[in-house]
């Protein structure tokens, strides 16, 4: 089985040859300003574009699916809706580690039909209010039994 890949760097400027997908979280209410995403917007307007279509058509828009948004001939941006709301006021932080693990399968899909390298910071550790011991393991589950290689990046 392959391993994570850290590095120090930008997980908007995957640093790999060949096609690349780098994720994200997203939110099942439509919100995209703060976090991440603010990161993807900077480099490429048609992920939010999407992203916002995505949910205003309501078409399988739910926890535990994703969106990829070709945003360069040998790049994608895969929105993964597994973040319920936004806010917490309660001891359980918006982040759904079942819809993680749900999104994370179908990106294994798509990642080993296309034969890409998935680039991510550490998801849903940031305004999600997760834990990279939740997430890493799920990572392994997932992408690393499909053998799809995975940089996760530490922004410097």
């Amino acid at each position: 089985m392959k391993a994570i890949k850290y590095i120090k760097g930008d997980a908007t400027c995957p640093d790999a040859g060949g096609n690349k997908i780098i994720a994200h979280i997203c939110n099942d209410i439509g919100g995209w300003g703060k976090g991440f995403v603010t990161a993807i917007s900077k480099r490429w307007r048609q992920p939010e574009k999407e992203y916002r279509e995505w949910f205003k058509n309501k078409e399988n828009f739910n926890l535990g699916e994703i969106q990829l948004v070709q945003t360069e001939e040998d790049l994608w941006i895969c929105n993964m809706i597994a973040q319920h709301k936004i806010i917490t006021h309660s001891d359980v932080p918006p982040i759904r580690y079942d819809a993680v693990e749900e999104c994370l399968l179908k990106l294994a899909h798509e990642a080993t039909q296309q034969n890409v390298s998935v680039h991510m910071p550490r998801i849903g550790c940031g305004l999600a209010g997760g834990k990279w011991e939740e997430i890493e393991p799920i990572i392994e589950r997932t992408l690393l039994a499909k053998e799809v290689q995975v940089y996760v990046y530490d922004f410097e």
